[in-house]
């Protein structure tokens, strides 16, 4: 009975110890990879076409933990005056106070408060300051997937959607009704961080 209980105190010990060293599980870091990052627009041109559009520079992080997907975050920073519709004209006009003065205004920064979903899709809240104004969005994302890279590195990728109004963030310049909202695609895809 004696040799039973040390026994059992001897495991109950090292169940302990292996609880208090064992490293705490958290979201690992990505750095996101702009070369394989895009964020584009599209929004209606006077009801007669779809006008689409894309931010050329950007950067940032996201953590994520496909095991703990409720603690996925994310932040990232846009080079407004990388704004590109193909159109050197017009996006000189995008540039200007019209559109995102990006004079004033040279980035568009996204921070996310929360995630509700699973590992393979979800919703995104947070908060998106463009145009100097800061409003709460929310994005619609799936997850595109992850895994080993050919480098020697591990990537991830997700796919999002939100509608914004371009009154919202103050700009009211004149497009037509139709024009009032604005559909934004992410495709973020991130270098997990050693």
């Amino acid at each position: 009975m004696t040799n039973r209980l040390t026994r059992l105190s001897g495991v109950l010990v090292a169940v302990i110890a292996g609880f208090i060293v064992a490293p705490s599980v958290t979201a690992a870091e990505y750095k996101i990879d702009p070369a394989h990052t895009f964020v584009q627009f599209e929004i209606s041109h006077l009801g007669f076409s779809t006008l689409v559009g894309r931010f050329n520079r950007m950067q940032g992080v996201f953590n994520w933990d496909r095991a703990s997907p409720e603690g996925s975050s994310i932040e990232i920073t846009i080079d407004t005056a990388s704004v590109d519709t193909n159109w050197a004209e017009r996006d000189k006009h995008l540039r200007e106070e019209d559109f995102l003065h990006v004079e004033k205004y040279p980035t568009a920064i996204f921070k996310s408060t929360n995630y509700t979903g699973d590992a393979d899709s979800g919703v995104l809240e947070g908060m998106l300051t463009l145009h100097g104004v800061t409003r709460p969005i929310t994005l619609e994302v799936t997850a595109v997937g992850e895994g080993d890279d050919p480098w020697g590195g591990y990537r991830a990728g997700f796919d999002a959607t939100t509608m914004l109004r371009r009154s919202d963030f103050g700009m009211e310049y004149d497009l037509g009704p139709k024009a009032e909202t604005m559909e934004f695609k992410l495709h973020v895809e991130g270098i997990r961080q050693q």
